[in-house]
């Protein structure tokens, strides 16, 4: 029987050591546990502002196999369609999880909204005025046959704002290493409009009314901390 070299043996202590090291790295304890339970149906006033909701457009509902999907890896989603004395409407959509993780890009617009047969004619970062400050969102516009949907949305990871790829991942690498693991939530807007500049405003306008109707902790809920305005 020959000998195990001891070029071989350091070898396997060092992969048996990273082992070891990534299963005690390895986030355990959610964020959501510590913190007081999330319920969108009472976080989310069906009044405020000038805004009531309208019971005659649901938002947009994913097929079957996305609707089966959504509800394994978020804890909760919230559609409702609100109008005001104008008759102008914003559809919006909240999905929220406990454990954010990659999975739960599957509910982004740039996913679902092809999935259900639109096509996305316009994909753009921005920037949205909370009031107190401003968080980066994603500007779409989506497209099947006549109808025309400007979307407006972002993401949150723990307390933070996250919209690209890179500090989304960035943000779950900051709670990993402390043993942590986040939760977080997509925030929607859109509405039927062929003007999506016209529409960003009534979104913007709508979502500001939102969070102003929210008390201060729902508020970081939903925005994280903003960037102070300047």
């Amino acid at each position: 029987m020959k000998l195990i070299s001891f070029k071989h043996l350091v070898i396997g202590l060092c992969m048996f050591a990273a082992a070891g090291m990534a299963l005690a790295l390895k986030p355990t304890q959610k964020l959501a546990n510590n913190e007081p339970k999330i319920d969108l149906e009472v976080l989310i006033p069906k009044t405020f502002g000038n805004w009531k909701i309208d019971e005659t457009i649901v938002p947009l509902i994913a097929d079957p196999a996305q609707e089966a999907l959504i509800q394994k890896i978020y804890n909760q989603t919230l559609a409702r369609t609100y109008v005001n004395p104008d008759g102008e409407r914003v559809m919006l959509t909240i999905a929220y999880g406990g454990s954010q993780s990659d999975s739960m890009a599957v509910h982004k617009p740039e996913v679902c909204y092809p999935g259900q047969g639109f096509q996305i004619i316009k994909n753009a970062t921005g920037t949205f005025a909370t009031g107190d400050g401003s968080i980066p969102v994603r500007r779409l516009v989506a497209t099947r046959g006549q109808r025309i949907e400007p979307i407006t949305y972002w993401t949150t990871v723990g307390d933070a704002v996250a919209v690209n790829g890179l500090k989304w991942k960035l943000q779950q690498l900051k709670y990993g290493l402390t043993g942590k693991i986040p939760d977080g939530l997509l925030f929607r807007v859109s509405s039927i409009d062929a003007d999506d500049a016209r529409a960003y405003q009534v979104q913007d306008e709508f979502t500001r009314d939102l969070i102003k109707a929210m008390s201060p902790s729902g508020r970081e809920r939903i925005i994280g901390h903003p960037a102070p305005a300047t």
